[in-house]
């Protein structure tokens, strides 16, 4: 009997549940809401999936093509990034981070509140796969679609450890769901492979994203972030991250804690790659980590501290720990900060 699969979900923060057959539904509560704020449900129907990415960018005050963020710097400082041991802040004193590159930039200004060799590209790992995100929402396509996992999908300049399987079906929504959450790269590559023109116009799409956006240290050669040829800035994910957070789907799907994946003949138990949003301490309110040997332990994160939006990027870092550690010191400096610091 052919298993008819529905999508549940509603953003901001909230909760998240799909059923996947038309007459049992296996539903995943997902609490991503501070402690203490009552959670609702919203169910709505396949045909609400088929629109799940047509109408979450706010394109008001966008130029055509995408939006540039304008990332300022404070009077007296400069651009230039500065020597690679050296750690600059632009308020209090905070922490010295491990991590190659990093920046905090405030969301609603673009006001750069900590720098470190911002503008050094280097290798962005699985952070290439909000790209792949955003490319498949600027899309519109149909996310109730069927997509089954190929061969191909599993085949990569790198190998690299998987849940997934030659065969499995899911629809496009839990097949980015999948990259984003879990960063599975089958799932990225699956959605490259069935984007309209294939993974070659798929590759033009990121780069030229990037392009419009102002992310001129970006190149992109393939949507997992398995390619060290990948590369961006601090800076530059710093863009994609204020862009990456228009969209609700990408919010919700990449601060989501954990999901089941009923694939009807076995389920997939799923958890978040970022532990900060795993423990849920902080309010985050979109997420991506990375790794491969050359670009180390990287993340990216949208959150909110003291009323405040703000962008962490750290790259580079040296560990799972020590990234964690940064990120951790870094939201613990920022809570610290004045408003109009």
């Amino acid at each position: 009997m052919k298993i008819f699969k529905k999508i549940s979900t509603y953003f901001l923060g909230v909760s998240l549940c799909i059923g996947l057959s038309s007459t049992s539904f296996a539903e995943l509560q997902v609490n991503t809401t501070p402690i203490g704020v009552p959670k609702a449900q919203i169910s709505w129907s396949d045909d609400d999936a088929k629109n799940l990415l047509s109408n979450d960018a706010d394109e008001e005050d966008a130029p055509e093509g995408g939006t540039v963020v304008s990332i300022t710097q404070r009077p007296g400082t400069t651009t230039k990034p500065p020597p690679v041991s050296d750690t600059r802040f632009f308020n209090n004193a905070g922490p010295i981070v491990k991590a190659g590159s990093a920046l905090v930039m405030d969301a609603q200004t673009g006001e750069v509140l900590f720098s470190k060799n911002s503008s050094t590209a280097r290798p962005m790992a699985s952070i290439t796969k909000l790209m792949t995100a955003v490319v498949i929402a600027d899309a519109h396509l149909n996310m109730s679609e069927q997509i089954t996992l190929d061969q191909v999908d599993f085949v990569g300049p790198k190998q690299a450890s998987t849940k997934l399987r030659i065969g499995d079906q899911m629809n496009r929504a839990e097949v980015l769901l999948m990259a984003l959450m879990k960063s599975e790269n089958p799932a990225a590559a699956a959605l490259a492979r069935t984007y309209p023109g294939g993974k070659v116009a798929f590759i033009s799409a990121m780069n030229l994203k990037a392009q419009q956006l102002g992310m001129h240290s970006t190149r992109y050669f393939e949507s997992t972030g398995l390619d060290a040829r990948n590369v961006s800035s601090a800076r530059d994910l710093a863009i994609l991250v204020a862009e990456a957070y228009k969209y609700g789907a990408i919010r919700q799907f990449s601060s989501t804690a954990h999901y089941d994946f009923d694939l009807g003949y076995r389920m997939l138990n799923a958890s978040n790659t970022n532990a900060l949003v795993r423990n849920g301490g902080w309010n985050i309110n979109l997420s991506k980590t990375g790794f491969i040997n050359e670009a180390g332990r990287c993340v990216v994160m949208h959150t909110t501290v003291n009323s405040r939006p703000a962008v962490v990027v750290l790259m580079g870092e040296p560990t799972t720990e020590a990234r964690n550690a940064d990120a951790t010191d870094l939201l613990n400096w920022l809570s610290a900060l004045p408003k109009d610091a």
